[in-house]
């Protein structure tokens, strides 16, 4: 069991089995109220981003895991707040060396509630400047190009298209193109 570290809470990481994050964070929680810890273990979070995929023409609002297989825990680390934490099923280990747990820092947890706040979804596409795309849609439609440029904010690429014998840049939308 660890040694006192730093008196007052801290973050600290959870290494989970991949794809339990959620049901680590449930059995925590459950735990937490069943044991009486909520002194000493104030918050369990799972690191999400809303992100937008493309899939079969159209836009998907996703919500995808920042560190898959992690899960942070806001706690006063102590023999009794370790073993429950470290107990609970599907818990690896805390991050840090041997059983010490290392906390993570403030700037750290706010920089991560900061991603984590953003409303506005990214542009997931997987398209890179120089891809062989067709145009699916628009004036364009069944014409080939190569992709000059893209704007993953505005969810907008500019794809060099071939008439008349000269390359004529024209912007899309990421649904405007598909990788050939």
């Amino acid at each position: 069991m660890p040694k006192q570290i730093k008196q007052g809470k801290n973050w600290y990481v959870l290494h989970t089995y991949s794809n339990y994050e959620e049901a680590v964070a449930r059995n925590l929680k459950q735990r937490i109220e069943s044991m009486g810890m909520e002194d000493k273990i104030f918050n369990v979070l799972i690191p999400t981003e809303k992100k937008i995929k493309i899939k079969s023409g159209k836009r998907h609002v996703v919500e995808e895991k920042i560190y898959p297989g992690y899960v942070l825990v806001e706690m006063i680390v102590t023999d009794d707040s370790w073993y429950v934490v470290r107990n609970t099923p599907r818990v690896t280990g805390f991050i840090g060396a041997g059983t010490i747990p290392t906390p993570i820092s403030e700037a750290e947890i706010k920089s991560l509630q900061k991603r984590m706040g953003v409303e506005e979804p990214k542009y997931k596409i997987d398209v890179i400047i120089g891809d062989a795309v067709k145009i699916t849609d628009g004036p364009f439609k069944d014409y080939d190009g190569k992709i000059s440029e893209v704007d993953e904010k505005r969810g907008k690429i500019k794809v060099l298209v071939s008439m008349f014998g000269r390359e004529t840049p024209v912007e899309l939308d990421f649904l405007q193109v598909k990788k050939i």
